[in-house]
């Protein structure tokens, strides 16, 4: 609950009083932690409500399908007075509220349908999707800057397929300038697309791509815009899922400029079940994933990370989570003792607390808590409850889903797919010119020689026709003993050409392969 008058967020309460977010802190990022079933949703939305509550939009996934009652407002009940008055300490008139959301599905089924490009993603995003090892992760490299270097969009599957292939076809040619392309390698990553195919990962590769803009809006009342993804049915492939939202993560971080120091984020990134970014991730990205978390701070933007374990996320990006909230953590194996021990010696120390002890005996809903200050240095550790939400505990209906999906001025701009002129459309065209090309000289060529044929017996007398003939056919032999070249060698000399002239101006990308937006 963000407090105008405090200029805070009231996110904890304890026999001590109220524990408050700073605002200007907010943007330093954050960890929620816990085990199952400890109240990381309710923390994730009581924070996501604070964050509307004060102008400031929202990005979160909804996993399991609970956070959508989000736009009801909350109800009273019996046991929510008891939360209330006998844990919270609280003798107040709680108001309820609902908040402006916007629903988005990765399959358009239960929201705004989110797509990104081919092009958009970028070739590391999207070899990790595929799970190409790092020699078919730099053919697909490659085949990225060939496309790029001629200005081939690639915007959805028929497009990388189709330049895969022509990369494949031309590996010879291409081996000058890029170098080498095996044949395995095109072939691995033509058994990946279809697995990814397969797995329904080809319905977000398309247009109208997702503008991050878009997410930037207030209703009219001031509350920022609570941007929902719907991940139900994308958790299924969890690396599709994790992929997706680091690709939405970068894109914003591409996207803004740089801000300083604000006093309230510009928005705010929840990005759920966090472990599944890092688990199998190559060096290479878990470095460009803690260079966008430590920069995109200066740039107004502030991640929640939310998983079970502390431990989870790498040392490297934990280090930039000032602010943290840890639910109750159940330790039954010697492992499971040594990361809840790591979990409390994370924060700083609290002489009138045991925070290991307290990891193992926290309710459901109560937290160990340590917040960055005015100042930026975090407090020490307190146990608290959390503000109960303000929003419906449960899912909201589907007739009130689709009423917010229609009702959204968005909805014009994003329902409704396009097909337009890209990679396989262009390779198509060059395919048909270049055998037209090929079969035009050899008809004329045939032509003409019939008509010199026809000039000569008009002209010869009947006794040396035959040597005439024969001198004809000889010249003819000699003449066209050199064959015209074939479609692929007049395709593959026309992208040669193709790249000297615009290698210069290749399209930009930015730190995890994406297109940079001009």
């Amino acid at each position: 609950m963000y407090l105008p008058k405090l200029h805070k967020v009231w996110l904890c309460q304890n026999s001590q009083g109220g524990i408050y977010l700073t605002p200007k802190m907010a943007n330093r990022h954050g960890l929620i932690a816990g085990a199952t079933g400890t109240g990381k949703t309710v923390t994730l939305k009581v924070l996501a409500e604070s964050f509307s509550e004060m102008g400031v939009p929202v990005f979160l996934a909804d996993i399991k399908g609970d956070v959508s009652g989000m736009i009801l407002p909350g109800e009273d009940s019996e046991g929510f007075q008891k939360r209330i008055k006998n844990k919270l300490g609280l003798d107040i008139d709680w108001k309820f509220s609902g908040y402006p959301v916007r629903f988005w599905d990765v399959y358009g089924k239960m929201g705004l349908p989110v797509r990104t490009t081919i092009s958009d993603m970028g070739p590391e995003l999207l070899s990790r999707l595929l799970e190409l090892n790092d020699t078919q992760s730099g053919v697909m490299n490659i085949i990225f800057r060939v496309a790029d270097a001629q200005g081939l969009l690639l915007l959805d599957f028929k497009d990388l397929r189709s330049m895969v292939q022509y990369v494949g076809d031309h590996a010879a040619e291409i081996k000058m300038q890029y170098g080498n392309v095996s044949s395995q390698s095109i072939g691995a990553i033509q058994r990946a697309l279809l697995r990814l195919e397969d797995q329904g990962g080809n319905v977000f590769f398309g247009e109208p791509a997702l503008d991050i803009k878009d997410w930037f809006a207030t209703d009219s009342e001031g509350k920022g815009v609570i941007n929902l993804l719907h991940c139900t049915e994308l958790f299924q492939n969890p690396l599709l899922y994790s992929t997706f939202l680091l690709w939405m993560l970068s894109e914003l971080y591409e996207m803004m400029p740089e801000a300083g120091d604000l006093n309230k984020p510009k928005m705010v990134f929840f990005f759920d079940e966090a472990h599944l970014i890092f688990k199998d991730a190559p060096r290479s990205l878990l470095d460009k994933v803690e260079q966008i978390v430590r920069l995109i701070r200066s740039k107004g933007i502030g991640i929640y990370f939310i998983t079970q374990q502390p431990a989870d996320i790498p040392d490297s990006v934990l280090a930039q989570l000032g602010n943290k909230l840890q639910h109750a953590l159940r330790a039954y194996t010697p492992k499971e003792r040594k990361g809840l021990k790591a979990a409390a010696q994370a924060f700083r120390p609290n002489p009138d607390l045991n925070a290991e002890a307290a990891l193992g005996e926290l309710g459901t809903g109560e937290v160990l808590v340590s917040l960055l200050d005015e100042e930026g240095v975090p407090t020490m550790v307190q146990r608290a409850y959390v503000m109960p939400p303000r929003s419906y505990l449960g899912t909201c209906s589907d007739e009130v889903r689709r009423q917010a999906i229609q009702e959204t001025p968005l909805h014009t701009k994003y329902a409704k797919a396009i097909d337009r002129e890209s990679a396989y459309e262009i390779l198509q065209k060059r395919a048909q010119e270049a055998a037209k090309a090929e079969a035009e000289p050899e008809y004329e060529e045939e032509e003409a020689q019939g008509s010199l044929r026809d000039e000569i017996r008009r002209n010869t007398p009947k006794a040396t026709t035959r040597s005439t003939s024969t001198r004809s056919t000889s010249t003819r032999s000699t003449r066209t003993t050199k064959e015209p070249p074939s479609v692929i060698e007049k395709v593959a000399t026309s992208a040669l050409q193709t790249f000297g002239r615009t290698i210069a101006s290749s399209l930009a990308r930015g730190i995890l392969g994406s297109l940079l937006k001009k």
